[in-house]
């Protein structure tokens, strides 16, 4: 997805697989998939199992990018805050006793 992320990002280590975005958006897309089965009136659970794993599984990976965009951002603030403290140490004194 090279309108994601630059290639830049690629230098950082991948986020864990399972990691706090995977597993919401996850059990957002489950739930998605059964309230669909509850609006259309059929058995919440029973019914359309393949759509309940592949919202499962759109919201997984969904989830997998957003936190993996979601570092490269803090990663490149990061960068960017360092090299201005960096370039300007008389704006970041500790204080002297």
């Amino acid at each position: 997805m090279p309108f994601f992320l630059p290639d830049e990002a690629r230098s950082l280590p991948p986020p864990p697989l399972v990691n706090k975005g995977s597993v919401w958006l996850g059990l957002t897309g489950w739930l998605a998939a059964l309230l669909d089965n509850g609006f259309a009136h059929r058995p919440v659970l029973r019914a359309g199992v393949h759509r309940q794993i592949l919202f499962v599984t759109v919201g997984w990976f969904a989830g997998y990018f957003l936190v993996k965009r979601t570092e490269y951002v803090h990663a490149k603030l990061d960068r960017e805050l360092l090299d201005y403290v960096r370039r300007h140490p008389e704006d970041f004194k500790e204080p002297g006793w």
